[in-house]
């Protein structure tokens, strides 16, 4: 599934086609993905302007004229793609699900061959109480997300501080791959309790996640398995991974002569050095 990284640089991807521009046709080709599109979906999209492109979480938050947002995530497989020529082929194929055409000429394609993803309208106003989005955590690349914010978050947690940081309650967009990175970036164990990890460890971790998360978005998001960029350009940030799915690798710290372990963690796959995570 697409992280903070892969869905920001979709969102970053999208502003130069989207942002002012207005939507003077819409097809939903289906009526649901993940969950039924809203009444009337595309008819309420089609003339409506989009003011701005947000992302939050792991989500993209189209915010239209007259206090609406049309609210979608990628899910496993969703991607977009962009044609400023409006090729007859664009948006043809049989996982091509909704279509946008701007007032610019540029031809906007979700396509989702798992249909995981989804797609809903919701009022302005109830951004933060929608079911979707409300309880989540602080961005983790603004200022919310601070040293007291997260040592707060896992007082009191007694599980592996791997499963805390997945908590979206926790910090907002953070996934497997890129909890592996943190943690191995700050030194920390995936197997550490929680609520024992120290003030100097959540330091550290902040940082490790804020800088991860950087350089992921720097190089244009993870490409593993279905992820594309919106002008179809691979990313390339999984040759950059330091333990994520190198098992038997070599720790790449200087002085480190341990190698990269994988263990199981409430189902999903951790990676991590054992010699200088602690």
């Amino acid at each position: 599934m697409p992280e903070l990284p892969e869905v920001e640089t979709v969102r970053l991807g999208l502003v130069p086609v989207l942002e002012g521009r207005k939507l003077v046709r819409v097809e939903a080709r289906r009526p649901d993905l993940r969950i039924a599109f809203p009444p009337r979906f595309a008819e309420r999209l089609t003339g409506r302007r989009v003011e701005r492109l947000e992302r939050r979480a792991k989500y993209i938050l189209a915010h239209l004229d007259r206090g609406e947002i049309l609210l979608i995530h990628l899910g496993m497989s969703g991607r977009f793609f962009v044609d400023m020529q409006r090729s007859n082929a664009t948006g043809s194929g049989a996982h091509d699900h909704v279509m946008f055409e701007t007032d610019r000429g540029a031809r906007v394609v979700y396509s989702d061959h798992r249909r995981f993803g989804l797609m809903t309208l919701l009022a302005a106003s109830d951004r933060d109480s929608h079911k979707l989005l409300k309880g989540l955590g602080p961005e983790p690349l603004t200022a919310d997300f601070s040293v007291a914010h997260l040592l707060a978050a896992l007082k009191g947690k007694r599980t592996p501080i791997k499963a805390a940081l997945l908590d979206q309650r926790v910090v907002a967009g953070l996934g497997n791959i890129y909890v592996c990175e943190a943690l191995f970036g700050a030194g920390v164990s995936p197997k550490r309790i929680a609520a024992k990890v120290t003030r100097d460890q959540a330091k550290r971790l902040v940082a490790a996640i804020r800088t991860v998360l950087k350089d992921a978005i720097a190089a244009g998001g993870s490409t593993l398995r279905d992820y594309r960029k919106a002008d179809g350009e691979l990313g390339y940030f999984q040759h950059k991974f330091r333990v994520y799915d190198r098992e038997g690798e070599r720790c790449s710290k200087r002085g480190c002569r341990g190698r990269i372990k994988r263990i199981v963690q409430a189902g999903r796959s951790t990676f991590f050095c054992p010699g200088c995570q602690r």
